[in-house]
């Protein structure tokens, strides 16, 4: 009697981690993404994060076939750096760039003062990343950031942004409804992963919430601490060969983009025609 106990208490266990471990596992069927979910939440839950927060922000999300669509079709940079900036360092984001500095003048001077980060390389990031808001992307981001997680391709990385977006949710930062963005999970006007929001971003309006979305001088500052922890040096130049290139690469690995964020932050400077 004992031992059928044991053995039926042992098959239970193993077939309880077999359930467990097939949740946990990656997968490019959807069919198993509701009980990976399911899954993934009581982690979450498990990680301090609200039960309400993990609600409000996942149950409803569903696989979404459009995000694993744009990752499988992302095609090698093939642009030279010339044709590349020529379209993006353009005339109308030089122009933008030159007016959003005098009408935020005072904001940029305090934000320089506090991070050292001067106006036109704020600028040149802000319109390269979202035209200075105006396209800050329509995808769902908990959705996406799901179902990237779910998917083996990347999964690991994904699972740690999904965890942090839950973060952002469970402090109040923003309603699950209102994370909008591109489709890998980039937030707000210059594009922060969730993993960037939680480490960088300030709530430098004194609302007492991070709106990387809405708030200028949340979005601007916070992208000005980002670079400051990647030792940006006050007062010292961003082109390649000088100080603050390096830190520019840190934003974006592309050398190409690299160099357009820093050609198109001299243009607005005037240091370039």
């Amino acid at each position: 009697m004992h031992l059928v106990v044991r053995v039926c208490v042992g098959m239970v266990a193993v077939f309880g981690l077999s359930t467990l471990a097939q949740a946990q596992s990656c997968s490019s069927d959807p069919s198993g993404f509701p009980a990976w979910l399911e899954q993934f939440k009581q982690e979450a839950v498990s990680q301090g994060i609200s039960q309400q927060a993990v609600a409000s922000a996942l149950d409803d999300v569903t696989y979404d076939r459009n995000t694993i669509s744009h990752d499988r079709g992302q095609k090698v940079f093939k642009q030279s750096f010339e044709q590349f900036s020529t379209r993006m360092a353009n005339n109308f984001r030089v122009t933008k760039g030159k007016g959003l500095i005098r009408r935020y003048a005072d904001l940029f001077a305090r934000i320089e003062h506090d991070y050292g980060v001067q106006a036109p390389v704020l600028v040149a990031i802000w319109g390269l990343e979202t035209d200075f808001g105006a396209y800050i992307g329509n995808f769902q981001t908990l959705r996406s950031l799901a179902t990237l997680a779910y998917d083996c391709r990347r999964s690991a990385q994904f699972r740690a942004e999904l965890m942090d977006a839950l973060r952002i949710v469970d402090r109040g930062d923003m309603a699950p409804s209102a994370m909008r963005g591109a489709w890998a999970g980039e937030i707000g006007q210059t594009q922060f992963m969730p993993s960037s929001y939680v480490k960088f971003a300030v709530d430098y309006d004194g609302t007492g919430r991070r709106d990387l979305v809405h708030s200028v001088p949340d979005v601007l500052a916070s992208t000005a601490k980002f670079l400051r922890s990647y030792g940006w040096q006050a007062g010292q130049g961003w082109d390649p060969g000088e100080a603050n290139f390096g830190v520019i690469q840190q934003w974006n690995k592309s050398d190409i983009y690299s160099r357009t964020i820093a050609l198109l932050a001299d243009k607005i400077a005037g240091q370039s025609n």
